[in-house]
């Protein structure tokens, strides 16, 4: 670290930055400071903890069935290259700032304040619904295990999408305030908590591949790549941003079909930057951060290889369901038992998934606080615990209640836009860097700078083109309610205002 702390730049007064030793300076404020007690086995517990999600249980079936066939496990590959890239710019960003917030931080000591808001409130929307999202599935799950056993809910507590008229998912709301107390009482026990649910759902996918590949049937992977043909994408707003804006027509099957399945099971690579928000809460961030994100994802993908070619192994891609792709494919296969354990490895899973997620919305909404850009009364943290829990006890029921009451599927490709933005970000953000502090001591360094920065960015806006254009829309209307709140409020009340002229 250079002994010499730089001044914080001022162009405009939006984009003036918040120094990287600042920034560390802030992390030792009394009541506002987190405690380190995480280690790199925790940080790959998190990650693999809030990867395996639905994505494994459920996407492959989808991607393989409409746009890739058993060549799918070639678009989780591609998938994954495009996370390891940004993972690298991460790994850099993470162990040389290692500063609660992931890439709002990040995006604050490289290109400025205003920039690092954006990317803030993104983050904020993308692990509210997230959180959501995933706690609504993990109702869906419970429920049906429930219905197998004979209790039964009432349907108006069975949320929107079963009752008629009122519906409140009760199952929902309630698993997402019990893990806001769980991260309340203190991340260590987080990440117990998570190595434990953990450990149960990875077994359940090592079960799969295992069990499956003794009932695999070499014809079905006959073509492994299938002949292209028109995509069956919609049209309007529905369709990809890019078919909108070029005229380009997307294919499903074929060379094509691999990218294009890509971009449906990116979803399930969604969390791995969830790691970088505890990078203040690590011991020795500068060596754990880069082993935590970079070996989580390197599990994760290896893990959903696997399980697709197994899955298109067992039955013909053609003939896969939507809906519970492993479970049925064993099911045709003669063997239910595995089906019903796998949607118990698939609720358990999702528990973490769920409350990973809360704390990465946490502590970015923490650093955000400490930064004055929010409120500060929400950095303070806990004074027995060292856990910002005024900002986690008021995201925990804000979330528990849109869980309940709000069917929200189809804004669940917001967290994709929001989460490829971030990435985008990043990958700038360290190409700047390597410009302005080129003292700086990195403990790890992101390689072949600025190619792999650059392709970062290339390939996170070729997926994010291929989202549809009604994401955009939602997602450029949150980004105009964001920089309205800036400037009606964190401009003023930005703790860099009293250092820094406008």
């Amino acid at each position: 670290m250079s002994t010499s702390e730089p001044k914080s730049r001022s162009a405009g007064g939006v984009f003036r930055t918040k120094s990287i030793e600042q920034s560390i300076q802030d992390t030792e404020e009394p009541d506002h400071a987190l405690t380190r007690s995480l280690s790199a086995l925790d940080l790959t517990v998190f990650g693999v903890g809030v990867i395996i999600g639905t994505g494994i249980f459920v996407l492959t079936g989808a991607a393989a069935k409409d746009q890739a066939g058993p060549a799918t496990a070639l678009a989780f590959v591609a998938a994954g290259i495009v996370c390891a890239l940004a993972a690298l710019c991460y790994a850099e960003f993470a162990s040389t700032v290692p500063v609660a917030g992931s890439a709002y931080t990040f995006s604050y000591a490289s290109i400025g304040e205003l920039p690092a808001w954006i990317i803030g409130w993104d983050l904020v929307l993308e692990f509210a619904l997230g959180t959501a999202v995933v706690a609504v599935g993990w109702s869906g799950y419970v429920r049906s295990l429930m219905d197998n056993a004979g209790w039964n809910l009432p349907d108006e507590l069975q949320g929107p999408t079963v009752a008629e008229g009122f519906g409140f998912d009760l199952l929902a709301f309630l698993l997402v305030l019990v893990l806001t107390g769980i991260l309340v009482l203190g991340t260590k026990l987080s990440a117990r908590f998570t190595a434990i649910v953990v450990a149960i759902k990875v077994t359940v996918v090592l079960i799969v591949i295992i069990a499956g590949a003794f009932l695999i049937d070499s014809k079905n992977y006959d073509p492994f790549l299938p002949p292209s043909q028109p995509s069956a994408a919609g049209s309007g707003l529905d369709a990809p941003l890019v078919q909108i804006m070029f005229g380009y027509e997307p294919t499903d099957f074929g060379v094509q079909g691999i990218f294009t399945a890509a971009a449906v099971v990116f979803f399930a690579f969604i969390g791995f930057d969830v790691v970088a928000t505890t990078a203040e809460e690590t011991r020795n961030p500068q060596r754990d951060m880069p082993r935590g994100i970079l070996g989580s994802l390197a599990i994760c993908t290896v893990l959903y290889v696997a399980v697709t070619i197994v899955v298109t192994g067992m039955q013909k891609y053609t003939q896969l369901s939507v809906d519970a792709p492993l479970a049925d494919a064993f099911k045709a296969v003669g063997h239910p038992w595995f089906a019903g354990a796998i949607s118990l490895g698939a609720a358990v899973g999702l528990t973490t998934v769920c409350m990973i997620l809360l704390l990465g919305q946490t502590r970015v909404f923490f650093a955000m606080s400490r930064d004055g850009l929010l409120p500060r009364f929400f950095s303070k943290t806990h004074p027995q615990f060292a856990t910002p829990y005024r900002s986690t006890i008021l995201l925990g029921v804000v979330i528990a209640i849109i869980a309940g009451f709000t069917s929200i599927e189809e804004l669940a490709e917001l967290v994709n836009i929001g989460t490829l933005f971030a990435f985008v970000v990043v990958a700038i953000g360290v190409i700047i860097l390597r410009r302005t502090r080129p003292d700086l001591h990195r403990a790890f360094r992101t390689p072949w700078v600025p190619v792999v920065p650059i392709l970062s960015v290339a390939a996170s806006l070729w997926l994010m083109l291929n989202l549809p254009a009604e994401t955009w829309v939602r997602f450029g209307g949150w980004m105009i309610v964001g920089v309205v709140v800036y400037f009606l409020y964190g401009r003023a009340h930005s703790r860099m205002s009293s250092t820094t002229k406008l």
